[in-house]
């Protein structure tokens, strides 16, 4: 039996290369930002605001807290596709398109 690695433990979504997710940034019809904000809040949040979007719209979140990066894209992920952007300065921008 082989030793577990961090990816069979953790599903994170596929992250975004740097170009991509600035271009995307600057296209969101929605952004929050919750650096300094912890979980589980950062959840509900995204939650309210999807369901406030129209199909195909982009809810851009910036966090710190890097469970975030996993929590608030599988708290959405019947309402939203995830994708995640992280900076190598420790922050993070979880983009969430609408279905």
């Amino acid at each position: 039996m082989s030793k577990p690695t961090w990816d069979d433990v953790v599903d994170l979504p596929d992250e975004l290369d740097d170009e991509t997710a600035e271009q995307l940034y600057e296209e969101a019809d929605e952004l929050q930002d919750m650096t300094g904000e912890v979980c589980p809040y950062p959840q509900l949040e995204a939650k309210k605001a999807i369901q406030g979007l129209e199909s195909g719209d982009l809810l851009v979140q910036e966090t710190d807290h890097v469970p975030s990066t996993e929590n608030v894209p599988k708290a959405v992920e019947d309402l939203a596709d995830a994708k995640v952007w992280k900076s190598g300065s420790g922050l993070y921008r979880i983009f969430l398109s609408k279905k």
